[in-house]
C-alpha cells in the first residue's frame, strides 16, 4: 500500500490560499467573510481525477535553511497563530505523516543537488492543518510537510519543485498553501484593491503562459510585476507567495490556470492549478 512506486493517474498541482489563522472555524466579522474560499477548498477532493494516496504539502509558515520534511508517522499540531478564540486552539487533525514519501523526496530532492533534511518532530503548522481540515476533513490521507527555503529565492523554490515532479505518477498530490496577498498592512483598507488586483492580473497572466516563459517570469517576480509585487508581497515577507514557485516547479510542462478568485478583506486572492 505504501509502496511510493506504485503509478497510478498523475495528479495536477495546487497553489491555494489558506486563510487567516483558524477563520474556518470561528465567528468572524463581517460573517461570511470566508464562505467562498471554504466552499473552493471543500471542492478539491471531487476535481482529482483520483483520490491521492499522499499530499505533499509545503507551507509557508515553515522556513528552514535546505528543504525540510516532517517524517513523524503521526504529527501532532502547532497552533501558530495568537489572539484566536480559545476553542481554536483545541481544534484536532489525526492525518497520519508519511514518512515513506520523506524518504522519496528526499532522494528526489538529493538527485536534484539539494541537502534535505527530516524533522521528526515537527507537527503540522497552520498552513497545513487549518486548509487541509477543510479539503480533507476526515483527515485519512498522509501528509507530508514540506519547508520552505529561508534563502527566500525565488528560482530555487522552482528547482525545488521540478525535482518532485515524478511524485505526480505516483498518486501523490503537491500543494503550496500560502496567500496571493500577504501585506498584513493592507488587509481591510480600500486601497489594497487594485493593488491586488493588478498584481493578480500580473501572476494571472504568468501562470498562464507556456512552462518556460512562466518559470522565467516566477523566477524574476519582483522585477517583472513592479510595483505591485512588493506591494502586495513586502521584502523578505514573500513566504506566503514562494508555495506557488514550489507548484509551479512540480507542474513540469504542464498548463497553469486560475481555479479561484475572491476579494477578502479589501484584497483579491486567487488559487492556481496546474495539470
Amino acid at each position: 500500500m505504501n509502496d511510493p512506486t506504485h503509478h497510478t493517474a498523475r495528479m495536477p498541482t495546487l497553489y491555494i490560499p489558506h486563510g487567516g489563522g483558524p477563520c474556518f472555524f470561528m465567528d468572524w466579522d463581517p460573517p461570511g467573510t470566508w464562505d467562498r474560499m471554504a466552499a473552493f477548498l471543500r471542492s478539491i477532493p471531487a476535481s482529482l481525477p483520483a483520490r491521492p494516496r499522499a499530499i505533499a504539502l509545503v507551507t509557508a509558515h515553515w522556513l528552514a535553511p535546505q528543504p525540510s520534511l516532517g517524517s513523524a508517522a503521526q504529527p501532532g499540531l502547532l497552533f501558530d497563530y495568537y489572539g484566536f478564540p480559545p476553542h481554536t486552539y483545541q481544534l484536532t487533525y489525526p492525518a497520519p505523516g508519511a514518512p515513506w514519501l520523506a524518504e522519496r523526496a528526499s532522494a528526489l530532492l538529493a538527485q536534484a543537488g539539494f541537502a534535505p533534511a527530516q524533522d521528526g518532530s515537527r507537527g503540522y503548522d497552520h498552513g497545513t492543518f487549518i486548509p487541509l481540515k477543510v479539503a480533507f476533513p476526515e483527515a485519512d490521507v498522509p501528509v507530508l510537510q514540506l519547508s520552505l527555503l529561508s534563502s527566500l529565492d525565488a528560482g530555487a523554490h522552482l528547482r525545488l519543485g521540478q525535482a518532485l515532479v515524478p511524485l505526480r505518477d505516483e498518486g501523490v498530490l503537491i500543494i503550496g498553501s500560502g496567500m496571493s496577498w500577504h501585506n498584513m498592512r493592507g488587509y481591510g483598507n480600500p486601497r489594497s484593491t487594485p493593488i491586488s488586483a493588478a498584481f493578480d492580473e500580473w501572476l494571472t497572466d504568468a501562470v498562464t503562459r507556456p512552462a518556460p516563459e512562466r518559470n522565467a517570469l516566477l523566477a524574476d517576480w519582483e522585477r517583472a510585476s513592479a510595483p505591485w509585487g512588493r506591494q502586495s508581497h513586502p521584502p523578505r515577507a514573500e513566504e506566503h507567495l514562494l508555495p506557488l514557485h514550489v507548484a509551479a516547479g512540480a507542474a513540469g510542462e504542464g498548463d497553469g490556470r486560475k481555479v479561484f478568485c475572491d476579494t477578502v478583506m479589501s484584497a483579491v486572492v486567487s488559487a492556481f492549478r496546474f495539470d
